[in-house]
């Protein structure tokens, strides 16, 4: 079918704009409060130039922050310098891509009763539904650049599965106002015209590379790797490369032009820079511990790339099945460049992130890989299995993105125990979230010894810290098991029921257990249960329950178990 790769670009735009409809709104002042934390360190350069015209000061923030709560507690979106102004720490290309929804926002906030203040309601969505305007920028051609060396069928599997399969839809429908979505274009730009460019070396598309490269790099520098891009494509064979070379030092307006080109993709930073800080360029401050990266963010259960979407797998297996092509070398320079530096940043969790999110941007350069490997396999009697693995994925990836944006799948915390007791599971136990923090396995047969407290559906209002001391344990016991029921007059997130474990006077071990979970909602009734394995010689337990709110109990109980 002639138009496929269309209709499934088509069918992608929609499953963008059909999640970001499902989360339209939230309690949030301004409907939704998309530009906070990291995604307003992004977009507080369009408010300052454009409405308070302080980018120096931000005399502006606090009354903002008080109104809207931007910054995430504290402003780490900026450094203070010694002259008293503030210099932004996260890069302004993402505002200069934001700046025509800004606007648009502007004109709504303006022509209605909606402040005028850069970050109530018309701002938010008109931010959002940009971020779903460039993805279908960037997926358009994405679309051409497959179709240039693949299939239609292919092209399609590839584009679903980049869409359906892979942590893109968290970063582009619901977390849009982050740098990635933006960023994502960008790449689907620089392989066009880079394939245009060594079709026909005509000026505009070179000057297009060099914009793209620079804007790309003012919105995250780390981008500047999508250098090796053009840099090697047609490098098929290494005696291609000299003639390359030549071909451009004969021409060496074509060297000058794309300098100038870069420069100017990054001029409006330089400009800010200058402004704010008195130099052309600043040390925003990111370290990287390139020899000894973290293997983590790919396989680790916090976050790894390739335990929670494991489709990436066949994209870093597709970076070696490209030998011989015009776009080898370069895709595969750039793919495992990129992913190291991705994996060496001294801030390995990248935050609250669903799998490894500083990848998302870069997709549709692993989109070629993983063509390259659909390539290879989708062929004849391997269909049926590709395919049948693709639709799993494709289901993994849907039911975990309800669980994270639901905290069942953690922002940060994920570990082994707690993924296996989740997965697929839209409705988890209380003693299932447990895992979250004791890690233990959870007892599948137990054998209760002694109960050593038990309030039967007394009241208890505790307000800070209260303490059960002295808990003499049983001789066979393995386990503490504890469950109660409370309600909260507040969202009980940083709030913990805590244990101490003794042995002749001194703390041998600490356990804690959160009290916030999903589903935790005002002054409903939620249960808690958890294991905490004993060791020998454990003689009493201190317990305690840490929160500043007050907390109605119902129905204590902590008994000492075993195994039967």
């Amino acid at each position: 079918m002639k138009s496929l790769s269309l209709y499934t670009v088509l069918f992608g735009i929609i499953v963008a704009v059909f999640v970001r409809f499902g989360y339209y709104t939230n309690d949030a002042p301004n409907g939704y409060n998309a530009t906070t934390w990291d995604a307003f360190g992004y977009y507080a350069y369009l408010p300052s130039t454009f409405i308070y015209k302080d980018v120096k000061t931000m005399s502006w923030y606090p009354e903002i922050e008080k109104k809207y709560h931007v910054s995430g507690g504290y402003l780490y979106q900026a450094d203070t310098l010694e002259n008293g102004n503030l210099a932004f720490k996260y890069l302004g290309g993402v505002a200069v891509m934001q700046s025509p929804f800004f606007l648009i926002g502007h004109g709504i906030a303006h022509a209605s009763d909606a402040p005028e203040d850069g970050f109530s309601w018309p701002y938010q969505y008109a931010i959002i539904w940009g971020a779903i305007c460039w993805f279908a920028i960037g997926l358009l051609f994405l679309r051409k650049v497959l179709l240039h060396f693949f299939s239609e069928s292919i092209t399609s599997i590839t584009l679903l599965l980049i869409v359906l399969a892979t942590n893109l839809l968290q970063y582009i429908s619901i977390d849009g106002a982050m740098s990635h979505a933006f960023i994502f274009p960008l790449y689907s730009l620089l392989l066009w015209m880079t394939i245009k460019w060594h079709d026909q070396p005509k000026w505009k598309y070179l000057f297009a590379m060099g914009v793209v490269i620079g804007l790309a790099t003012i919105s995250r520098p780390t981008e500047l790797v999508m250098i090796f891009i053009p840099l090697l494509w047609k490098w098929e064979r290494i005696e291609l490369a000299p003639s390359k070379w030549r071909f451009l030092w004969q021409r060496k307006w074509m060297i000058a032009l794309i300098i100038l080109s870069v420069l100017i993709g990054m001029f409006p930073q330089l400009l800010y820079w200058k402004i704010a800080t008195g130099s052309w360029i600043y040390n925003v401050g990111s370290k990287w511990f390139f020899l000894n990266p973290w293997w983590r963010v790919l396989i680790g259960f916090e976050k790894g790339w390739f335990i929670y979407t494991p489709v990436t797998i066949f994209m870093l297996l597709g970076l070696f099945m490209m030998k011989g092509k015009a776009y080898g070398k370069a895709i595969l320079t750039f793919g495992l460049i990129n992913l190291w530096i991705i994996i060496s940043w001294s801030d390995w969790r990248y935050g609250a992130t669903y799998s490894t999110r500083a990848l998302t941007q870069s997709y549709p350069v692993y989109a070629i890989a993983l063509a390259a490997f659909l390539s290879r396999f989708f062929v004849a009697k391997k269909r049926l299995l590709i395919g049948s693995i693709g639709l799993y994925l494709i289901f993994v990836n849907g039911v975990q993105l309800w669980q994270y944006n639901r905290t069942i799948l953690h922002y940060d915390h994920m570990n082994f125990s707690y993924y296996k007791a989740i997965y697929l599971d839209t409705d988890p136990t209380p003693l299932d979230y447990s895992l979250l923090d004791s890690a233990s396995v959870k007892p599948s047969s137990i054998k209760p010894l002694k109960v050593l407290e038990l309030k039967n559906n007394d009241t208890l209002f505790l307000a800070g810290k209260n303490t059960l001391r002295n808990i003499r344990t049983h001789h066979q016991a393995r386990y503490l098991h504890f469950s109660s029921t409370f309600t909260s007059h507040s969202m009980v997130d940083g709030g913990f029921w805590s244990f101490d474990l003794f042995s002749n006077g001194k703390v041998i071990k600490q356990q804690k257990i959160r009290l916030g979970f999903p589903y935790a909602k005002h002054t409903k009734m939620k249960k808690y249960e958890a294991y905490i394995l004993l060791d020998q010689k454990i003689d009493s337990v201190q317990f305690a329950i840490n929160h500043f709110d007050s907390l109605r109990i119902v129905d204590l109980k902590i008994k000492l178990t075993t195994l039967q």
